[in-house]
Order: structure tokens, then sequence, then C-alpha cells
């Protein structure tokens, strides 16, 4: 195994935890060839350093905490080289999105009502990766709310 690419690997990962696939694309990037980046790799796994499931489940955190709906936790999973098969697991951490999809919601809004504002508001929520089913029972209990003040 190449100790250049072990280096190399070894700084990538001091930073910040990385997918196996981000880490071939950075070691390949640093000109480590593909072969040796793919042995570091494999080693690293085989060591439990560099862990897809273990990422996976950080990469949903992350973007739960921040406010990310599903569907764009999944295109950060996939742009992250995470493997299909490991999202479930990861995903089934998300929590229940209601109270953050009413709070975001509200917070766009700021009492802006109109049907300019609702729609501007929707479109947010539908970039930050919510499903329209779950913007829709959003606007229909923040409709509701001011119906009753």
């Amino acid at each position: 195994m190449n100790d250049e690419a072990r280096q190399r690997a070894l700084k990538i990962l001091e930073r910040r935890d990385v997918s196996r696939k981000m880490l071939l694309d950075k070691l390949t990037e640093k000109g480590i060839s593909n072969t040796d980046a793919e042995e570091v790799a494999d080693w690293l796994c085989g060591l439990g350093v560099v862990n897809d499931e273990r990422f996976a489940g950080l990469v949903v955190r992350h973007y739960a905490a921040k406010g990310y709906g599903k569907r764009r936790i999944c295109d950060e999973l996939y742009r992250r080289g995470i493997d299909r098969e490991l999202w479930d697991a990861a995903l089934d951490e998300l929590p229940e999105t209601d109270d953050t999809v009413d709070r975001l919601l509200g917070a766009k809004l700021r009492g802006d009502v109109s049907p300019e504002g609702l729609q501007r508001a929707q479109g947010y929520l539908l970039r930050r990766g919510y499903s329209w089913d779950d913007i829709r029972a959003a606007t229909e209990r923040y409709l509701s709310g001011k119906d009753t003040l």
C-alpha cells in the first residue's frame, strides 16, 4: 500500500468524517492513482474508520437539524456517494416533520396569507425537500389557526 496515499487519507479524515466515495474522490484529486486510493479506502473501511452506514446517519441528523426535508436529505446522501441500501436505516432516524414544517411556514409567511405569499412560502418548503402532502397539511393548519385568532 502506498504510504503517500495512506498519509493523505488520514489527513482528510483528520478534518472530518467522509464516505468511501468522497475519500476516493479526494485522493484521486490529490494525484493518488485509482488503485492506491481503492486499496487505502478498503483498508480504512476494514478498520472501521470509514463507515458509510455511520456517515449516512450523520448526514441525516445534520440536515434534519437544519430543517431540511426527506427529499433534500436523500439528495445529500446521493451526492456523497452513499449506497441506497444504507438510506433506509439512516432515514429511520428522521424525526416527525410536522413541527418543523409548521415553524418554517410561519416564519416565511409572517402573516402574509395572500396567494402570492402562500405560493412563495410553499415553494420555499419544496426547495427544502418537503413533500407536497406535508406542505399542504402545514398550510391548512396555519390557515385554520389564523381563522381562530
